[in-house]
């Protein structure tokens, strides 16, 4: 059962290609908005959709949904997400074995794991299957990607004339504080050199638009693809800059060179990327910093220096030292 947000899904592949290895494919509780990101990977054998906040709100969407989960008649549950309702679900729907991290509600597990202090997240989460983590190799999320996710993608870039490669900008997040302002001025700087390309979700549109008025050079896909096709098409980019965000795990998932920026949120939370070429761009030495687990949707203090004060020069020299530019040229 995971119910976080999409990257939290992303970051999850790796414990459900684990556990499938010896169990084989896993049924997965998840968001609708997550659904199409696992209805297509190999280590999943059926999505269950929870609209938690929507059609299944409240008492009764609960309930039929520990109905439908009990007459499967699961073995075991586990339960990655530091969530009650995920909890109070798998108990409703009568799983014996339900395992959980000791520092979420152990009270409604069977089994209670200690989740590692340190490391990457996909590592922690690898924990939760009983691996290891001296024993584990190292593994990155993974994306079910069909043919027909690449071949939209493509005809995507055909269609608005960008050849390969490009640059891929995602400037939004939901959190307002992880947003970086400075995405107008990087993209009139890229564009000089090739194509640019932003990439989000319809959430983002208003976003894009803004910056496409000072930089009509640019194109936006956001809101044009779905998420795997998405995903597909940063796949084909030669870097993504990415606020600490969904887009990040997706780059991770399909192997393309990132720059991150982290502002009101640290990759010592265990979600930057860790490619051999990915770079981490952020403003050290502040004492407001980081200011929250997820990022805040407004910084606290008003200045949000850890994004004013973090220039453009910045992220071009980490996308330089990732080889992109290079490869571009």
């Amino acid at each position: 059962m995971q119910t976080a947000f999409l990257g939290d899904v992303v970051l999850t592949t790796p414990l459900l290609a684990a556990l499938a290895e010896t169990d084989g494919p896993l049924d997965v509780v998840t968001t609708p908005a997550a659904a199409p990101l696992l209805e297509t990977h190999s280590a999943v054998r059926r999505v269950i959709p929870y609209d938690k906040r929507g059609a299944d709100r409240g008492w009764h969407g609960f309930a039929a949904l520990a109905r439908q989960l009990r007459a499967e008649r699961y073995d075991l549950a586990y339960l990655p997400h530091r969530s009650f309702r995920s909890a109070a679900l798998a108990l409703a729907a009568r799983i014996p074995r339900r395992i959980g991290f000791r520092d979420g509600w152990r009270w409604l597990y069977t089994d209670s794991r200690p989740r590692p202090a340190g490391g990457h997240e996909v590592d922690r989460l690898l924990a939760l299957g009983g691996q290891p983590r001296a024993t584990t190799p190292t593994r990155r999320p993974t994306l079910g990607l069909t043919a027909a996710d690449r071949e939209a993608a493509d005809r995507w870039l055909a269609a608005t004339s960008i050849t390969t490669p490009f640059a891929a900008l995602a400037p939004g997040s939901i959190w307002g504080s992880k947003r970086w302002p400075q995405y107008t001025e990087l993209a009139r700087r890229l564009a000089g050199q090739g194509a640019v390309v932003l990439v989000g979700g319809r959430e983002d549109e208003a976003l894009a638009l803004e910056l496409l008025a000072v930089v009509p050079a640019v194109v936006s896909a956001c809101g044009a693809l779905t998420l795997r096709q998405s995903a597909a098409l940063i796949g084909r980019a030669a870097v993504l800059v990415t606020n600490d965000s969904a887009p990040l795990h997706f780059a991770q998932a399909v192997g393309t060179p990132t720059v991150a920026i982290f502002g009101s949120t640290v990759p010592a939370f265990g979600f930057g990327p860790r490619g051999p070429r990915d770079q981490v761009v952020g403003v050290d030495g502040l004492s407001c910093r980081p200011c929250s687990a997820h990022g805040p949707a407004r910084c606290p203090l008003g200045h949000h220096a850890c994004m004013q004060t973090l220039s453009v020069e910045d992220v071009l020299r980490a996308i330089e030292r990732t080889g992109a530019l290079h490869r571009r040229s």
